[in-house]
Parts: C-alpha cells; sequence; structure tokens
C-alpha cells in the first residue's frame, strides 16, 4: 500500500517544484553518495540516503510542508530538492536547496528558491526564514548572497560541520 501525500505544486518559467515521488530515489541516492555531497553532511551509505530520502515524505506528512523535488518542464527528472523545512533541532524555519551537479551553474537554484520563499511566506505565513550553509559551499554562499540574504551570527547550528546562517529578507523585502 502506498500512501500519498498532498503536496502542491509550483510552476516557474524553467521548472515544476513538486512532491517527493519513489521514482526520484535513485536521482537522490547518487547525489547523496557522491562527494558534492560534503556540503551536507555526507557522502552517505544507499542506508542513510535512504532515511534522507524517506524523512521528505514525513516532514510533508507532519507539517503540511516540506522540500520540493525540482524538475525541469518537460521532464519529471529530479534534478534537486528546495523548499522549506524545519527540522527537529534547528533553530528557526529554513529554506534549504540541493541542485544536482548537471543542474548547476545555470540560474536554476535560484529560480527555484525564489519560488519556494514565496510559498513560504504567502501560503505558510512564515515571516521570516535562515539558511545554513557549509562554509566551504561557495555555490550556497553566493546563491544565497543573490537571494538578499544576509549573514545571521545570532543564529545557532545544529551540526558538527562549520557553517553560517544566512538570513532572507522579510516578506515585504522580498516581494
Amino acid at each position: 500500500m502506498r500512501i500519498e501525500i498532498d503536496c502542491p505544486e509550483i510552476e516557474t518559467d524553467r521548472l515544476i517544484l513538486r512532491g517527493p515521488k519513489a521514482g526520484d530515489w535513485e536521482a537522490h541516492a547518487a547525489f547523496a553518495g557522491s562527494e558534492r555531497a560534503r556540503y551536507v553532511g555526507g557522502p552517505f551509505s544507499r542506508r542513510d540516503a535512504w532515511r534522507g530520502f524517506a524523512s521528505r515524505w514525513g516532514h510533508w506528512a507532519l507539517n503540511g510542508y516540506g522540500m520540493f523535488t525540482v524538475t525541469r518542464k518537460g521532464s519529471d527528472e529530479a534534478i534537486g530538492v528546495i523548499g522549506p523545512h524545519f527540522p527537529e533541532g534547528w533553530a528557526e524555519p529554513e529554506l534549504g536547496w540541493i541542485l544536482y551537479p548537471e543542474a548547476e551553474g545555470q540560474g536554476l537554484a535560484r529560480e527555484a528558491a525564489l519560488a519556494c520563499r514565496h510559498f513560504a511566506y504567502d501560503t505558510l505565513g512564515w515571516t521570516t526564514a535562515i539558511s545554513y550553509v557549509d562554509v566551504r559551499n561557495d555555490r550556497s554562499r553566493v546563491l544565497a548572497e543573490r537571494l538578499g540574504c544576509r549573514l545571521d551570527p545570532s543564529v545557532p547550528y545544529p551540526f558538527d560541520e562549520d557553517c553560517v546562517v544566512y538570513r532572507h529578507p522579510g516578506p515585504e523585502a522580498a516581494a
């Protein structure tokens, strides 16, 4: 028996942001086991990658929102995950992002993150959001700055790895 999670779909100029599907597993496992996953606590074994993958469903089921699977219009192939989430141990709600390597460098993460931030503010009623970024992840740091985020050293982070916290502009400034 499969349980369906009711996830909204967001459309941008080039992307569809949708809920997770079982068919996204192999793309996630490939990323999670790669060296690129070092910025999110990896690389992970397939077993540990499965736990992270399955937890996305749980977040949607428990909270009514979560990380969206990012796909290009006209293709249902997962190219990353981006969206609002608030896992146990996080200091505040976060807008998180992971784009798989083949989709990097094309402005897709910014496009998806802006849509997800509007969703968090307009639909979920958030008044603020943060993003945790590994200090070595230059691409994510640049993305945060392109999104108008500013470093906020007052926010604690729940990781063993060194990270910085970026504060997103509030709903009025982000509009």
